[in-house]
């Protein structure tokens, strides 16, 4: 079987991860799958789901369903999307390009990293649908001011503030397998600004009196909802007792996150944590959440618990190592599919009639 032939067996998700384990050499595959320390909260991203039941409905007319809704005054055919993930060109030569057509083939809207391996210009001259680009803040305001010029000149809908990696997690995965990055592969986005200088341990911490020097602050995210006039998203926001301060500096719209269990494990499952925050927001701006979401039962269950729609980070770059461009174009449509199918077993023919009802009791 060549390369970036996908199995005949490969229907779902999972079988993409199982796929991804079987061909990827293992230091690439300690940097994309591993997590934070023991992986619990990994582990817990999934989990939650699968103890999350749903209840049927029969009979019900379904002649009219669709899974559309509207997001920043935008038709989204599907409410999933893509996460914002880095290096695809780590699991393929063409990196983000591929994925952004097999995006564009499915009418899937992506998230671009400020650390993807393609520029995010390129990117976006390659797509056919909405793109948002995330944002880590840099240590010099003017490089990141540049970074959301850029975007707004390229053509992107929103700017999506990562909050939740102030710090790198500790990643004891990757830190096994001695994962260092391939000459030819980098942030090329941030190629132009010059390179952060190296944490000093003579002053003290290495974290408090280094890392966390050019940390961001609500500060921060007031000024950027201020300076641009694209929607500002925050995403890793897990306690609703950040709400009130993200509403208050401007945000257009939420991502419940835990970086998929890559920064700082033992945190909840998002989708534990989304009731919460959904009822805290209270409908004043859209709720996205991603980690875990394997299934289109998962995305059911999230938009039953108050999320708008669902991101998908770690199943694109197993799709896209095991199939390239198709590979992901696969996923994307075997996703959709499950999604539908879960809708009409469940009786709900629109987004908006998905509701807590279609949960089973607790146990």
């Amino acid at each position: 079987m060549t390369r970036w032939q996908i199995p005949p067996d490969t229907v779902s998700l999972r079988d993409y991860e199982r796929r991804f384990h079987e061909r990827v050499e293992p230091g690439v595959r300690a940097y994309i799958a591993g997590a934070a320390a023991d992986g619990i909260t990994q582990h817990e991203n999934a989990a939650a789901f699968e103890r999350l039941r749903l209840m049927p409905r029969a009979l019900v007319d379904m002649s009219q369903a669709s899974a559309r809704r509207t997001l920043f005054g935008e038709i989204l055919e599907y409410p999933i999307l893509l996460a914002p993930t880095a290096f695809h060109r780590l699991v393929h030569p063409d990196g983000e390009l591929a994925t952004v057509q097999a995006a564009s083939l499915t009418r899937t809207w992506m998230t671009v990293a400020t650390q993807a391996s393609v520029t995010l210009e390129e990117i976006a001259k390659a797509s056919a649908v909405p793109l948002w680009f995330q944002l880590y803040f840099q240590p010099r305001p003017q490089d990141t001011a540049d970074l959301v010029r850029r975007a707004e000149q390229a053509g992107y809908k929103a700017i999506v503030v990562t909050i939740d990696a102030a710090v790198s997690g500790v990643r004891n995965i990757e830190q096994r397998a001695g994962f260092r990055l391939p000459d030819d592969v980098g942030a090329v986005n941030l190629a132009a600004y010059p390179p952060v200088a190296p944490v000093s341990t003579s002053n003290g911490s290495p974290v408090f009196r280094g890392m966390l020097k050019h940390a961001p602050t609500w500060r921060d995210i007031e000024a950027l909802c201020r300076k641009t006039s694209l929607p500002v998203l925050v995403k890793g926001l897990l306690n609703p007792q950040d709400v009130e301060p993200a509403l208050s500096a401007g945000v257009a719209g939420i991502v419940v996150s835990n970086h998929g269990g890559r920064t700082l494990d033992t945190v909840p499952a998002t989708i534990d944590c989304l009731p919460a925050i959904a009822a805290q927001v209270g409908g004043r701006v859209p709720i996205l959440l991603d980690g875990g979401i394997r299934r289109g039962t998962d995305i059911v269950k999230a938009i039953a618990l108050g999320a708008t729609a669902v991101l998908l980070g770690q199943p694109v770059l197993h799709a896209l190592a095991v199939g390239g461009m198709p590979g992901v174009a696969h996923m994307l449509t075997l996703l959709q599919a499950e999604l539908e199918v879960a809708m009409a077993l469940t009786g709900k023919p629109t987004l908006d009639a998905i509701d807590a009802s279609v949960l089973a009791p607790s146990r």
